[in-house]
């Protein structure tokens, strides 16, 4: 991914707390000779330093995946930023965004107590608190039969690259211009963009 350096994020604690925020990913790699992606929520395990999900089987992208480099793209809030909003017309549009790429191998997991783990936790992390949902509360057999249905995986992550294009490249009054209208708008993604780039003046 191309970064410039006012971009780079190198905490890697805003870089795991933005993985966990916005855990609907999508995972790119060669399938019969092609580009291929696939939509789906990731559960990140920073002490094994990879990240877990799953295939539905008909989905045959799993097939030859088991080891090949595979990209993983975390996409978080973006928005058009207008000219018309600086102090200046002497300037062109732009979008702000943000975006974290992992690399990593792929592997196929076998081991039926970390393929319901690995479900587990997907479950605890998005179930509201007070939800009488549990998979500890499902029949085993039930468990045992939809997991029949699904391929799961750990992708070893061997790189990560992230990107924060939040206007850092401009005078800080500019960047309070910008923050001043996206919060004026209803458009959640303008208003959490809004938020970061607030964070960043701090």
């Amino acid at each position: 991914m191309y970064i410039p350096k006012h971009f780079k994020i190198e905490d890697e604690n805003i870089i795991y707390d933005f993985i966990d925020r916005y855990g609907f990913a999508t995972l790119f790699s060669q399938h019969n000779g092609e580009p291929y992606a696939t939509h789906l929520p990731l559960i990140l395990n920073k002490s094994d330093n990879a990240l877990y999900g799953h295939f539905a089987r008909p989905n045959e992208q799993w097939k030859d995946t088991e080891n090949q480099q595979v990209l993983v793209v975390f996409q978080g809030p973006h928005c058009y930023i207008s000219p018309s909003w600086y102090e200046t017309m002497k300037a062109v549009p732009t979008w702000n965004y943000v975006s974290i790429h992992l690399y990593g191998k792929m592997e196929i997991i076998e081991d039926e107590e970390v393929i319901f783990n690995s479900l587990n936790d997907l479950v605890n992390k998005y179930e509201s608190p007070d939800s009488p949902y549990n998979l500890n509360g499902v029949e085993p057999s039930f468990i045992e039969g939809m997991s029949k249905g699904i391929v799961a995986f750990r992708i070893k992550i061997t790189k990560i690259e992230a990107k924060a294009k939040l206007s850092q490249n401009h005078p800080v009054e500019r960047q309070e211009l910008i923050i001043k209208n996206l919060e004026n708008t209803s458009k959640q993604d303008n208003i959490q963009v809004a938020s970061l780039m607030r964070r960043n003046l701090v």
